[in-house]
């Protein structure tokens, strides 16, 4: 299978809101041309509702949505001065990046990655 691009389709309750989210929080720029998507490295992000779709996330740790940023400190603190909550800061695996899990307001576990490996 030749894969062209991928895209991440969100769905909520409230679409308005998460979109809200992700777009002044999060800081992702709106591609207006394709309908409020939210465009980063190549990957998609669209927010939308779903009929069966209500309420917080039941298994917020089923899909994880990695951010990966060059200075996770810097933008942890921003979004913690946001408001955005934190479940994990700052863990160190074992593979040598660094993972902040951070939840969105329908309760989606979102993780900023850090990985620096080390020079060799």
């Amino acid at each position: 299978m030749q894969v062209n691009s991928v895209s991440i389709n969100l769905n909520s309750a409230d679409p308005e809101r998460l979109t809200a989210f992700y777009r002044d929080v999060v800081g992702f720029p709106v591609d207006e041309a394709s309908g409020g998507l939210f465009v980063r490295g190549g990957i998609h992000l669209f927010v939308d509702g779903h009929s069966e779709i209500s309420g917080p996330a039941q298994e917020p740790a089923r899909v994880l949505i990695n951010f990966f940023v060059d200075d996770l400190r810097a933008q942890q603190a921003r979004l913690e001065a946001a408001g955005v909550p934190f479940i994990r800061k700052e863990g160190v695996e074992f593979w040598g990046g660094v993972i902040s899990t951070f939840v969105d307001p329908d309760g989606n576990y979102c993780q900023l990655m850090e990985f620096n490996p080390p020079a060799g």
